[in-house]
């Protein structure tokens, strides 16, 4: 299983992100993905989910209206648009299975910086 993140960067308050994770050694259209971070100081967080074939998907209050996450099954590719960036939503982001219990297996991460 390989789980690689890329898209992350630098960008002013306001601004818009769109991060990918490329996964391959699995059957990536029968498990629920994940998008995780980590903020500077701060313990990991969940923050967006989605189910097998994308039509169901779940957010963390805090990006709600803000963040949209989808996956190309085809493509076997996650992705975690990310609009109206602010300061706080500054992190190293994780893509990550879901396994039988909890998540089971996670990309090495790709930071993304919001700053003025």
């Amino acid at each position: 299983v390989q789980l690689v993140e890329s898209g992350g960067g630098s960008v002013q308050p306001g601004g818009s992100l769109r991060l990918s994770c490329a996964a391959s050694g699995f059957t990536f259209s029968s498990y629920w993905m994940y998008w995780v971070h980590q903020a500077p100081g701060k313990g990991l967080e969940w923050v967006s989910a989605v189910n097998t074939g994308g039509g169901s998907t779940y957010y963390t209050d805090s990006v709600k209206g803000r963040f949209t996450i989808s996956r190309d099954n085809a493509k076997n590719t996650l992705y975690l648009q990310m609009n109206s960036l602010k300061p706080e939503d500054t992190a190293l982001y994780y893509c990550a299975r879901a396994g039988t219990d909890g998540m089971d297996y996670w990309g090495k991460g790709t930071l993304v910086t919001v700053s003025s």
